[in-house]
């Protein structure tokens, strides 16, 4: 279990070192020998469930004598969270994972890295790791995605274990007048989290009428059950057979199939049920990733590895640890969950492949939507929402019919505006040049909580119309940065985000120069405001943009096609950092 409960064995694995060989298995028996000499050190980081079962494959290896010719192999094998190793992947790879927050400074990369996703490895990659391009991850072992349900809940609200279940089933429960108290692993930093986060997503889009708000609704409800550790969350689930303990606790969450049985293995008063929901979520899959950059003897070695991974063998191994093979069967002295589907039986479907290599089965841009979105609709912010009017957002944009860049611009504010709830405080300007007098920018709605808010700001959104000035990008910046430091709120990440589809052109304005030396002079550490800037189209300047966030802090996104606004500017508000202190 990736928590405290699995004990000694996971302790174990953080510290354990142990010798392999490089060479093919065949090259192993040929030419293991009773002594070598030198050693070439292989790291290799594991999610905690699995690192027991990888060190007792490699103890056994090298209790048989494991060489090749006079040189000795070891691998130093730690038990590491995902979530932990990714950041400093991303770190090391200028990547960026909405959610993971900063490495710590004493995070090392590993040589080979068995995560327990292979959307970690996606979510860097897409994150803005180009270079990142693991050889291998094929996956090494599997564990369906579950709903833990408390059995007595099971039984009594869901007819377990005789009715079969889907998402849309656990949407309703989860967002009905009398909701079932689910809760979640954050998903942006847990993998299980993330896969029952899909599911819901996909259910909530499937369920018709407004998707928006049915996935909204259901992640705010999951989100006031969240915890940022797994051990936090599966101690919230009733510790009492009281009918008053078993009614004010947890009800249900996304786990995997090995989290449900190793609690259960801890005889709590309560069993959970594992619920086997349709159609089946992305499992836990255990890809062995071999990190670029490391040496070709390490490589070798690395390959070997694998391979002994793969063998009849290790799969009983995994068995112990509660974890499937990678083709979802599993080893002897697996104790299945009641109702759980196997290949061997006819239950294949319900545990689906992720593909070769790890990441062909997944979609990139529904794990970034749905993260984004997750962190949009959870956070509470304090924000000044800046929107271009100048001449050229009058330009029809092709991919969105016969939509204009203002349209679709405003379009994608009014969805976001959607997404937060109303402890969001939001404002809303405008700007071009010489939008108010002699001044580039105009004031539509003050920064004031949604409560009371959100009406003025939706008529706002629906009069803004282009004019035929120019862009007073500087003058607007400048002016909208010391708007939100004027009334800066802690606890909340204060942020300005600007739309824009032009460079700065205002002859009557301050240079870009200027503009630089006055936001550095003001700017405050102990109050940042962060500077968020969405450029739309090809006249944008990337280089002017950047230049600006440089110095505030925040991040500049640009993109040519004008109709993918709307999923820039969930990136955008998602890759901001936790609030201040």
């Amino acid at each position: 279990m990736r928590s405290s409960l699995r004990g000694a064995g996971a302790a174990a694995a953080a510290t354990a070192l142990v010798a392999v060989i490089a060479g093919s298995w065949f090259g192993y028996q040929q030419l293991a020998g009773p002594s070598c000499s030198g050693q070439i050190q292989l790291s290799l980081a594991a999610a905690p469930e699995i690192a027991p079962a990888v060190k007792a494959a490699a103890d056994q290896w090298v209790a048989d004598g494991a060489a090749v010719g006079p040189t000795c192999i070891a691998v130093n094998v730690t038990a590491a969270e995902p979530v932990d190793v990714a950041a400093a992947v991303a770190s090391k790879h200028g990547a960026t994972l909405a959610g993971v927050g900063q490495a710590s400074g004493t995070a090392v990369t590993p040589d080979v890295w068995v995560p327990d996703s292979s959307t970690w490895l996606l979510r860097l990659r897409n994150g803005g790791a180009t270079a990142f391009a693991p050889a291998n991850g094929a996956s090494i072992a599997r564990s369906p995605i579950v709903v833990a349900v408390p059995e007595p809940v099971a039984s009594a609200r869901l007819n377990w274990p005789d009715k079969k279940l889907t998402w849309t089933d656990l949407l309703r429960q989860v967002t009905s007048s009398k909701p079932l108290r689910a809760g979640i692993v954050e998903p942006t930093q847990d993998a299980a989290g993330l896969s029952g986060l899909l599911s819901l997503t996909a259910a909530a889009s499937g369920a018709g009428g407004d998707a928006q708000k049915a996935m909204t609704g259901a992640f705010r409800a999951l989100a006031t059950g969240r915890s940022a550790l797994r051990q936090d969350l599966l101690a919230r689930f009733p510790r009492s057979s009281d009918p008053a303990a078993i009614a004010n606790g947890l009800g249900a969450a996304a786990l995997s199939e090995e989290d449900v049985i190793a609690y259960n293995q801890t005889k709590p008063p309560i069993q959970l049920a594992a619920l086997y929901l349709e159609p089946s979520p992305m499992p836990l899959d255990y890809p062995f990733a071999v990190l670029p950059g490391i040496e070709p003897a390490k490589a070798s070695a690395a390959k070997v590895l694998f391979e002994l991974l793969t063998t009849p063998g290790f799969r009983n191994r995994l068995a112990a640890q509660s974890l499937r093979g990678p083709d979802g069967n599993w080893g002897d002295g697996f104790k299945a969950p009641q109702g759980a589907p196997s290949p061997a039986n006819g239950g294949g479907n319900a545990v689906p492949a992720i593909g070769q290599g790890g990441t062909a089965g997944l979609d990139p841009a529904a794990i970034q939507r749905a993260t984004a979105t997750w962190s949009v609709a959870t956070q509470s912010g304090r924000m000044l929402c800046v929107i271009d009017v100048s001449g050229s957002m009058k330009q029809v944009v092709p991919s969105a019919g016969k939509a204009t860049r203002e349209q679709v611009t405003v379009e994608a504010a009014r969805r976001g505006l959607g997404l937060f709830d109303d402890s969001w405080s939001i404002g809303l300007w405008t700007f071009s040049t010489k939008l108010s007098g002699n001044t580039d920018y105009k004031q539509l709605v003050g920064i004031n909580p949604l409560s009371g808010n959100r009406g003025a700001l939706e008529q706002g959104l629906a009069g803004i119309r282009p004019s035929d000035g120019n862009t007073g990008l500087y003058d607007t910046m400048l002016a909208a940065y010391k708007e939100v430091q004027r009334e800066w709120e802690p606890g909340k990440v204060n942020s300005v985000v600007l739309f824009t589809d032009g460079k700065n052109d205002d002859d009557n304005g301050i240079s870009q120069a200027e503009l630089l030396k006055q936001l550095a002079k003001i700017q405050d550490p102990e109050q940042p405001v962060q500077v968020v800037i969405i450029g739309i189209g090809a006249d944008v300047s990337q280089a002017e943009l950047k230049s600006i966030t440089k110095v505030t802090g925040g991040g500049a996104f640009v993109t040519e096609d004008p109709a993918k606004i709307g999923d820039i500017f969930l990136q955008a508000i998602a890759l901001r950092p936790n609030a201040p202190r």
